[in-house]
């Protein structure tokens, strides 16, 4: 069996029409045409390298301060997680650490095994590397919904407090007032 590129032919990597190389660019879209990403390799793995380089202290330091009775306490993520189980949150606990950790974790343990293989090959079947690169980018969709279910919370909470405001009479602030006639009238 012949490749595409074997025939003279590459997928655009916009619209993924199959276009005679030679025309330099795609003749759906108008994309240029090239075989491979450019230093594909050398980017991943430098993105990775930095992924993992950032990893470690997004999940060991404080992302949030609280400050009670003038004493300061940082909370990481884990602790968060912990502290959300106790309190019975447990769904809650579970989604942020599968979102947190899990997913960016297994997603750069997958990641660096692809590069690995593709660097020094191995018995790894392509359709198998394949399956695993197509999960990654599954799960990485996962990656970021504990931000999202904050920014949800924090929607929510200036609506409903904007609401909260606009249901609330400000006459019921005068009705337990005893004298009402005693306040006067100023323009």
């Amino acid at each position: 069996m012949k490749t595409a590129a074997a025939l003279g032919l590459a997928s655009c990597h916009l619209c993924r029409s199959l276009t005679p190389l030679a025309e330099g660019h795609c003749r759906r879209c108008g994309e240029p045409l090239h075989l491979r990403k450019a230093d594909s390799w050398m980017r991943s793995a430098a993105l990775l390298l930095a992924a993992v380089i950032f990893f470690i202290p997004a999940n060991l330091m404080p992302v949030m301060t609280v400050v009670m009775a003038g004493r300061e306490a940082g909370s990481t993520i884990l602790e968060g997680v912990l502290l959300l189980w106790h309190e019975g949150m447990w769904p809650l606990a579970l989604l942020i650490f599968v979102a947190s950790v899990v997913v960016p974790g297994l997603k750069m343990v997958i990641l660096t095994g692809l590069l690995w293989s593709v660097r020094h090959g191995g018995d790894w079947s392509p359709l198998d590397r394949t399956r695993f690169y197509r999960l990654t980018a599954f799960i990485g969709r996962w990656s970021m919904v504990d931000i999202f279910v904050v920014a949800i919370l924090v929607a929510l909470v200036v609506v409903l407090t904007a609401l909260a405001a606009e249901a609330f009479d400000q006459r019921l602030i005068w009705d337990a007032e005893p004298n009402p006639e005693e306040f006067e009238y100023h323009e």
